[in-house]
């Protein structure tokens, strides 16, 4: 298997240089003798091409012993797709190697691979370190929640559920919090493509969270332009909400029967797609689209931009909201999600590249 493309940045305050491409779907070892010293250049970031993902890396999770997820090849109407042809599937890398490479995964036999169509994902340990994969299905465009078991010595995933509930037309993104258990936001209310359109152009503000178990199916929070990342406090008190349309973000507390109140919402200057979570410091890292019209205007010579925010205290009346990357389109286009693991920054995109980084 090839390793990565890759190129590296130089950066001069907010201005970025990029400095030239490396061996493209190179050899990993040439990469590696190819690379400037780190120690040499302080100043420099170096930034891998994940092979594999140039049909987008709209989700990334990661657990904590550093294996991350990523979910690829999401397809939409509407939206651009530089493979079209190609199904999804599901990644995974190893952060705590050297010089980690993105594998994919191998999916248990009686999954329907051809229609598989992933949008975002959550992770869930329980109790005896079984990890069970969450993922959200779109096939043949419709909506599904798949749960899979993630056998780590083979590399692979076992299917055991597929979700299909009324209360669930167009499913976003999840967050699991139980072995069977989870939250998941709806984008639209409805799931035929022209009400959606009628939804979005009337402003009708329907869409939602809903809470989902094998005993109780409901919605816990609901008002929202277009809920989309969704994702909880490291302490489980709290769930977060990104209104893609609105420009917010919305903090809701979390009751013991699963039901949420909302306590503040902030509001940002950019498109915010999906949440993820530093457990360092309980910050929150936020995949956002400073220009929402190019994303479905697809147009090469000027591509939509990428931009990846981070939010710190958003408990407090003031939170520090600070640019963690930002760029025109020229290195990443549409960026949808940024996740962080000891110092190592994965960025993933609607259609385009992922970026693995080195802080």
């Amino acid at each position: 298997r090839k390793g990565f493309r890759l190129t590296f940045i130089k950066e001069s305050g907010s201005l970025e240089e990029k400095i030239g491409t490396i061996l493209k779907d190179a050899d990993t070892d040439k990469v590696n003798k190819a690379l400037p010293n780190k120690s040499q250049n302080s100043n420099m970031t170096f930034i891998y091409f994940l092979n594999l993902t140039e049909a987008g890396s709209e989700d990334i999770d990661i657990l904590p012993n550093g294996l991350a997820f990523f979910s690829v090849g999401l397809k939409c109407p509407g939206l651009h797709s530089f493979a079209p042809d190609k199904p999804g599937g599901i990644l995974m890398m190893d952060l705590k190697e050297e010089n980690p490479r993105a594998l994919e995964l191998r999916i248990s036999r009686g999954f329907n691979l051809a229609s598989f169509n992933p949008h975002g994902i959550s992770t869930f340990i329980d109790n005896d370190n079984t990890v069970y994969l969450f993922v959200v299905n779109h096939p043949e465009f419709k909506n599904t929640v798949e749960i899979f078991k993630f056998e780590e010595e083979e590399n692979s995933l076992l299917h055991l559920k597929t979700i299909k509930h009324e209360l669930l037309p167009s499913v976003n993104d999840i967050i699991a919090v139980g072995p069977a258990h989870f939250y998941a936001t709806n984008d639209h209310y409805f799931s035929d493509p022209f009400l959606k359109y009628l939804e979005t152009y009337l402003n009708l503000h329907w869409t939602n969270v809903v809470y989902y178990s094998p005993d109780e199916v409901k919605v816990v929070a609901e008002g929202f332009d277009s809920a989309n990342g969704i994702n909880i406090s490291p302490d489980k008190k709290y769930i977060y909400v990104a209104d893609i349309l609105a420009h917010e973000i919305h903090v809701l507390e979390k009751h013991p029967n699963m039901n949420l109140t909302q306590l503040k919402v902030l509001k940002l200057d950019t498109l915010v797609d999906n949440l993820s979570i530093d457990p360092s410091s309980g910050d929150i890292l936020v995949g956002c689209h400073p220009n929402g019209q190019k994303l479905f205007v697809y147009d090469p010579n000027n591509p939509p931009s990428s931009e990846v925010l981070r939010i710190q205290n958003i408990l407090s009346e003031k939170p520090t909201v600070t640019t963690v990357y930002a760029n025109n389109g020229s290195v990443l286009q549409g960026s949808s999600v940024a996740s962080v693991y000891d110092r190592k920054l994965l960025i993933g995109t609607l259609y385009h590249r992922a970026l693995y980084c080195q802080l």
